[in-house]
């Protein structure tokens, strides 16, 4: 009797128990049910627009009304903190790193000055601070094409669609200095209406049907990389078509999209972006190849989009929005890479370095003997050389340098594809070993049979005296400009901007 008495008690408190039990789960299961179809209603009413958006407007802040979590992610693009084992965001004068750029790039801009780019939010300041942009005294004789100014800001596409592809690329930098104020942002990826990704740069959408490509057809995915390569692009001004003398912003990719394929489109139109102050090279200058690049990686190849590692999702108060602070990976390993990989943050940080400190010890040798072959050029010149004792060795020099600036200036090459920043690296060095065996036959022809020393470039201002820059003369210029051009430039951008209407 009495076990069976203790037997109910015990089955009598453990359904109280259970029952119990039942109502906290129910109870914590309610309040998670309520805040999520809090977060729901958050999510649907925060993203209900403030403003109607013109699909021209270049001001970021009237964008970031309607989506206020990326505008003040895209503010972020403002932050200059970080510092990784090659650049990151923070402003660093790269020819003070590297005085051997000087050197390479004598007689043309980027050996006056060529600074680590910044994020987004510096892309007009920067400009207009570059000693390559001079210092004009009024205002169209500015020494740069207005094309300079075609992906610094969302007032090109307005510009355009106002006045005309082609008004836009004519006339000097300086004389549109007063329309494009406002730094790369919405307007410049967005449509208005739908969000949706759209391409608002008609070189892009040239280049592919240059190689018989509909970009248009691209899928959303494709698009988070496209909307990047609208800039990230290696492109020349076609001073030839579609209009004679107009600067038109071009890209080589007629005949594809590697550095030979490019390297052989330029060739065959005899293109030339400037002569070699020492050596007389008929130069190229590599601008940016980052997406053709990027192309021939691993992570495209698995269908990794750009904006999935510089721009990653994240959510705040239920809702999930893409991170525009634009920036590297390292930034936010966590979000960016390990999405995808399981490693810890401090391997995959490792990876990145290993492969980029692999690469940047091949570079420095290219730099090097590209260095020493404009040299030896300038001193076979000196003894009396001929323009045909000269061609071949020229060729080969102007070949190195494209390859190795095509692998330098892809931004981020020796990560997005180690392999093939290595191999135009490889090229690099070969031709201009074979450059400096030509020349040095040609110089034995004229009794130089002993080693050209290797100038005292160990600092950029030792580099630009080498060269015989006037960099006093640079520096008083852009503070002029600055002083007197400038005020005008920012009085005029307000009263325009002052009329819009959205």
């Amino acid at each position: 009797m009495r076990k069976f008495e203790k037997s109910t008690n015990r089955r009598s408190w453990v359904n109280w128990m259970l029952f119990f039990t039942s109502i906290v789960v129910v109870f914590l299961l309610g309040l998670i049910a309520s805040s999520i179809t809090e977060r729901r209603v958050e999510a649907i009413f925060a993203y209900q627009p403030t403003v109607k958006l013109n699909q021209y407007e270049p001001r970021n802040s009237e964008w970031g009304k309607n989506f206020p979590m990326e505008y003040e992610s895209y503010m972020e693009t403002s932050d200059t903190s970080l510092r990784t084992l090659f650049n990151g965001n923070t402003m660093i004068d790269m020819l003070e790193v590297d005085p051997r750029l000087v050197v390479l790039w004598a007689g043309y801009g980027f050996a006056k000055d060529y600074n680590q780019g910044r994020g987004h939010y510096y892309a007009i300041d920067d400009l207009r601070n570059s000693l390559r942009t001079g210092g004009p005294t009024g205002p169209d004789d500015g020494p740069m094409p207005a094309t300079c100014w075609t992906c610094k800001s969302p007032d090109v596409p307005r510009f355009m669609n106002k006045k005309g592809i082609t008004e836009f690329y004519s006339g000097k930098w300086s004389g549109k200095g007063a329309e494009i104020v406002n730094a790369i942002g919405c307007a410049d990826c967005h449509n208005a209406e739908t969000m949706e990704l759209q391409i608002s740069r008609p070189a892009l959408i040239e280049g592919f049907q240059a190689m018989g490509k509909d970009v248009t057809q691209a899928t959303h995915q494709e698009m988070r990389s496209l909307v990047c390569a609208q800039c990230h692009v290696e492109y020349y001004f076609n001073k030839k078509t579609p209009v004679e003398g107009v600067p038109y912003l071009t890209l080589p990719w007629k005949n594809g999209m590697t550095a030979e394929d490019m390297l052989n489109y330029f060739n065959e139109i005899e293109f030339v972006d400037w002569t070699h102050s020492l050596s007389k090279t008929p130069m190229l200058k590599a601008q940016h190849p980052g997406y053709e690049m990027y192309k021939s990686g691993i992570h495209a190849e698995r269908g990794v989009s750009c904006a999935d590692c510089h721009m990653p999702y994240q959510s705040q108060g239920g809702q999930k929005y893409t991170n525009h602070k634009m920036v590297s990976p390292l930034d936010n390993i966590a979000a960016s890479c390990q999405v995808c990989h399981r490693e810890s943050e401090a391997t995959l940080r490792k990876n990145v370095f290993d492969r980029q400190l692999k690469v940047i010890e091949i570079r420095d040798q290219a730099e090097i003997l590209i260095v020493r072959a404009h040299v030896e050029a300038k001193a076979a010149w000196d003894a009396g050389a001929t323009d045909t004792e000269m061609h071949e060795s020229l060729q080969k020099i102007r070949t190195a340098q494209w390859y190795w600036d095509y692998a330098a200036a892809s931004h981020g090459g020796s990560f997005h594809s180690p392999l093939e920043t290595a191999r135009v690296v490889g090229k690099a060095i070969n031709e201009a070993q074979n450059a400096r065996i030509l020349l040095a036959r040609v110089l034995a022809n004229y009794g130089l049979n002993k080693e050209i020393p290797y100038p005292d470039i160990a600092t950029k201002a030792k580099a630009q005296k080498y060269i015989g820059l006037p960099m006093d003369k640079l520096i008083q210029e852009k503070e002029k400009f600055k002083k007197e051009i400038l005020p005008e430039w920012d009085k005029k951008s307000k009263e325009r901007e002052a009329t819009y209407t959205n």
